[in-house]
């Protein structure tokens, strides 16, 4: 139950400084500057993913890959998860159903490195 608490405070807290910045592109509230893999209409649904998907309600939520000017590409992990979301979409690409059969979470699992071997057996 912590761990959903957390996980929606750090939710929360990320929804409220990307909203909160000053005005990004064209004027308040027009579309956030520098996106290079995301549209408009689609990067806050990545965004929320994210939290969640890569365990960052205790590392800083947003600010685990973002500075305060959300449009800045000084953090090295903003790079990687631009890499991340091409590797996703390639993948989901080659299903011919069109459906999403990839996330962050299928190999992350919560946590912010991918789990590449399955857990130990007791």
């Amino acid at each position: 139950m912590r761990i959903f608490f957390s996980t929606l405070a750090a939710l929360a807290l990320c929804s409220l400084m990307i909203f909160a910045q000053a005005p990004q592109g064209k004027g308040k509230g027009g579309p956030p500057k520098n996106l290079k893999v995301l549209t408009p209409e689609n990067y806050m649904n990545y965004m929320r993913s994210f939290v969640p998907s890569l365990g960052l309600a205790d590392k800083g939520g947003c600010n685990f890959c973002h500075e305060m000017d959300r449009s800045s590409d000084a953090k090295p992990e903003k790079v990687m998860a631009r890499m991340m979301i091409e590797m996703v979409k390639d993948i989901n690409s080659k299903f011919p159903d069109g459906k999403e059969h990839v996330t962050c979470f299928t190999c992350h699992r919560g946590s912010t490195e991918p789990l590449t071997a399955p857990p130990a057996a007791n």
